[in-house]
């Protein structure tokens, strides 16, 4: 359970600071016979900053939570 209270809220941080994350992906533009024209594109995913907030509250308490209760 550490581990995933630790993992939210580095990413709830990271969404603060970047507000978001870029990824790339390939698509043919034109396909004539052995001729293919492919384009590399780059799109945004935007992280809303009530996400980040969430996220470091989520994994805050779940830190919290998961140092109080032990398993049997």
């Amino acid at each position: 359970m550490k581990l995933v209270g630790a993992g939210l809220l580095v990413l709830g941080i990271l969404a603060l600071i970047y507000g978001g994350f870029w990824y790339s992906h390939d698509e043919t533009k034109v396909d004539l016979g052995p001729v293919k024209v492919k384009v590399e594109e780059r799109e945004r995913v935007n992280v809303p900053l009530w996400a980040g907030v969430v996220a470091i509250v989520g994994g805050a308490v779940v830190l919290t939570m998961g140092s109080r209760t032990k398993l049997a």
